[in-house]
């Protein structure tokens, strides 16, 4: 595989106080190295760690960029993302790591901002009415959704603005308004008002079509997500009969990416919003043979395995924060063959398979792939499966026993 270290890895001027890339300076084979370690590891006494998935060109891969808003004290208008652990704005024109278009378009709303005396929220104050700006872009499409949150529904001279901002950039497919009212630190808000466009977009990951709204949980790393879920459907060894579990789905994209391998695959997301993308996106590819559920996914695993139904291979792509107890023993009591779990943290997957482990099921082998490069964040896929019953059968014979066998064995 060959690795793209074309820019220098001091690159970028706002690294020390963003925080979110600490691997500057450090070139990105070493990064890989530092990763792959740390889960082997983590892992050392449960599974072997195969090879890692890197990146060919690390760079500009976020799909998703938010920008937040702020004002200096001479008045001037600054847009970037918050100092580490802070909420002091790092002022950010060109990330590294964000995709180009998203920055060029984040640039300009900054520049629009005071000819249509659009004000800048204030958090300590609790005026005024920008707080942030959301790009999502379709990497495969091209697509571009831009979502401006508001503290209020009311964008003064909305058509013009939008007007404006399109003429600079017409590859933008759909403007939205966020509505986040809240004292809160949360970026968006449950409400959407659709100015431009559909309201969504779309995009295209494992041959499948998703549809990508403000609020849609959806991998920020297309290219790596690809080889991520082909690698855990692989895994899966599905044959085409299998009923599949793919728990905490999001927007569908591993459920939809193992479907044409399975017989039936259910998916199931707490998130309502994600699940209505899903249900889109699933009569968009014309799959048949995959339902959603809105609803805990530990809850949904207990009341199968309580009318006696099973899945034959549970995903799960749990948050950091790992799976929960209860869902794993939900996994265990359904009698799952396999379960190919996709972790975002190392040190959780450690001990989630442990606990798992006590629930009869061995971990086979787990692969990181680098979806986050020059963060510290590591992705693995990790395959396991149950434990086979020992059938060795063990004999304990007393010494005076044997001695007195052989004995009897030698007069005869």
């Amino acid at each position: 595989m060959s690795i793209g270290t074309n820019k220098s890895p001091e690159a970028c001027p706002a690294a020390k106080k963003c925080g979110g890339c600490a691997y500057q300076g450090i070139s990105y084979e070493e990064q890989l190295k530092i990763k792959t370690d740390k889960v082997r590891r983590l892992l050392r006494d449960l599974c072997p760690v195969r090879a890692v998935v890197g990146m060919e060109n690390p760079y500009h891969y976020r799909n998703k960029i938010h920008a937040a808003f702020g004002r200096l004290r001479d008045g001037r208008i600054i847009s970037g993302i918050y100092q580490e652990g802070t909420h002091k704005i790092v002022p950010v024109d060109d990330c590294l790591i964000e995709d180009e278009t998203a920055d060029a378009i984040i640039r300009d709303i900054r520049g629009l901002l005071p000819s249509f005396k659009i004000q800048i929220y204030n958090e300590d104050s609790g005026r005024g009415l920008l707080r942030h700006v959301l790009i999502r872009r379709g990497f495969a499409t091209g697509q571009v959704l831009v979502a401006l949150v508001l503290a209020s529904p009311i964008l003064p001279s909305k058509n013009n603005f939008v007007r404006a901002l399109r003429k600079l950039h017409p590859e933008i497919t759909t403007i939205v308004l966020n509505i986040n009212d809240k004292k809160t630190s949360m970026v968006l808000g449950e409400r959407n008002i659709t100015l431009y466009g559909k309201g969504y977009i779309e995009d295209i990951l494992c041959g499948k079509t998703f549809r990508i709204s403000p609020n849609s949980f959806y991998q920020v790393n297309p290219v790596q997500t690809e080889r991520l879920y082909r690698k855990a459907v692989e895994l899966a060894g599905l044959t085409g009969k299998e009923r599949v579990m793919d728990a905490y789905c999001g927007i569908g994209t591993i459920g939809m990416a193992a479907a044409d391998q399975a017989g039936e695959v259910i998916g199931v997301e707490l998130n309502r919003a994600a699940v209505r993308d899903a249900i889109s996106s699933a009569k968009a590819n014309g799959v048949k043979n995959i339902r959603f559920m809105a609803g805990d996914a530990g809850e949904f695993l207990e009341d199968m395995a309580a009318r006696g139904e099973r899945a034959d291979v549970v995903f799960m792509d749990p948050p950091r924060a790992g799976s929960t107890e209860k869902f794993m023993d939900s996994v265990a009591k359904m009698g799952a063959g396999r379960v190919v779990y996709v972790s975002c943290n190392p040190e959780t997957l450690a001990r989630d398979l442990k606990y798992l482990k006590r629930k009869g099921y061995v971990a086979e082998e787990a692969w990181v792939v680098d979806m986050f490069p020059w963060t510290e964040s590591i992705e693995t896929v990790c395959l396991l499966g149950k434990r086979k019953p020992d059938t060795t059968v063990k004999i304990g014979i007393d010494m005076e026993d044997y001695r007195r066998i052989r004995d009897e064995e030698k007069a005869e």
